[in-house]
C-alpha cells in the first residue's frame, strides 16, 4: 500500500493556502512556524512535487498546491464528519456544532430558544455565524459550518433541507396612514404604495417580491435598508410602508413605535428551515435541532 499524506499534513497545507503566511497558518494550527514548515516539506517530499514557493517575507502557493489544498479540504471535512457521526450515535446534540443563520431570522428566533436548549443539552457547544444566504451556503459547501438556518424557497441544490414552519408577512404602516384603518390588506391595495424593502442581497427582499409580484413597482427602490430594525424606524418616521415577517413581529420589533400592523388577505409567507450537506452523517441530529427550535 502506498504511503499516504497524513491529515495533519493536509491541515497544514490548507491553512497555508488560506493564510498565505507561515506565521498565521501555524497560529491557526496551534503549532510553531518551524513545525508547520517541516510538515509541508514532508508532504512535498512524499508527493515528489513543490507545493509552494517560499521567500523570507512571503509564500506563493503553486497551482498544484492550490489544487491539492482544495481536495484536502474535502478530505478533512469528511474526517470531521466521521468523528461527528460517532459522537452523534453516542448522544445527540453534544459536542461542537457550527450553525449559520441569516440576519432576518437569527435576532428574532434564537434568543428565545438558545437558553432553553442549553438547559436541555448542556453538552452541546453551538457556534453561531450570521451572514447572508449565499455566503452561508458557500461556507456550508466548504465545511466551515455544519448546518444553516435560512428562509425558503431558495436555490439549495446539493443540500438537504428540513422545513420548520411558515413565516407569514404583515404590512407595517404609520398609525396615521390612510391604510391603517383596514383590518386586512390585499396585494392590489399594496401596489402603488411607497414600499420599503431590504437592500439587494437579502433573501427576504426576493421572497416579498416573488410573493406579491412587486418587481415592476416603481417606488420599490425609493428607500432601501440594511436591516429590519432600520425599516421599522423608517416606517415609524413616516417615510413609507414595509412588510415584516411574523417572527420579527413576535419578537416585538415594533414595540414602542406608532406603527400599525395589518394582516395580509392572501397570507403570503416564507418558510424557515435548516439546510446541510447531503454528505453529512448528522441528518437525524439536525432534524432534532430543528424540532427543538420549533418548540420555543
Amino acid at each position: 500500500m502506498k504511503t499516504l499524506p497524513s491529515l495533519k499534513q493536509l491541515e497544514y497545507l490548507v491553512a497555508l493556502a488560506d493564510e498565505q503566511h507561515f506565521g498565521k497558518a501555524s497560529a491557526r494550527c496551534n503549532v510553531t512556524p518551524s513545525t508547520l514548515s517541516a510538515g509541508i516539506r514532508e508532504l512535498e517530499n512524499l508527493l515528489g512535487s513543490l507545493l509552494a514557493e517560499r521567500t523570507k517575507r512571503s509564500v506563493l502557493m503553486l497551482p498544484l498546491g492550490l489544487e491539492i489544498a482544495s481536495r484536502a479540504r474535502s478530505l478533512l471535512r469528511d474526517a470531521e464528519d466521521i468523528m461527528e457521526l460517532a459522537a452523534s450515535q453516542n448522544e445527540p446534540l453534544t459536542g461542537n456544532m457550527r450553525l449559520g443563520v441569516i440576519p432576518t431570522i437569527g435576532p428574532f428566533l434564537l434568543p428565545r430558544t438558545l437558553s432553553a436548549m442549553h438547559e436541555k443539552f448542556p453538552a452541546l457547544r453551538l457556534f453561531l455565524l450570521e451572514d447572508r444566504t449565499d455566503n452561508l451556503l458557500e461556507k456550508l459547501r466548504s465545511g466551515e459550518i455544519d448546518v444553516a438556518l435560512i428562509a425558503l424557497p431558495y436555490n439549495i441544490e446539493g443540500f438537504t433541507s428540513h422545513v420548520l414552519f411558515e413565516d407569514q408577512f404583515q404590512l407595517a404602516c404609520p398609525k396615521k396612514h390612510a391604510l391603517a384603518s383596514l383590518s386586512q390588506i390585499s396585494r392590489t391595495e399594496i401596489t402603488g404604495q411607497s414600499l420599503m424593502l431590504l437592500e439587494e442581497g437579502h433573501c427576504l427582499r426576493g421572497h416579498i417580491l416573488n410573493a406579491y409580484r412587486l418587481g415592476g413597482q416603481k417606488k420599490l427602490k425609493e428607500f432601501e435598508a440594511t436591516s429590519l430594525h432600520t425599516l421599522v424606524q423608517m416606517v415609524a418616521a413616516g417615510l413609507g410602508l414595509t412588510l415584516l415577517p411574523q417572527i420579527a413581529i413576535d419578537a416585538n420589533i415594533t414595540a414602542g413605535t406608532d406603527i400599525k400592523l395589518i394582516p395580509l388577505a392572501d397570507a403570503a409567507s416564507r418558510q424557515i428551515g435548516l439546510v446541510w450537506r447531503k454528505s453529512s452523517p448528522r441528518d437525524e441530529e439536525f432534524k432534532l435541532l430543528g424540532n427543538e427550535l420549533m418548540l420555543h
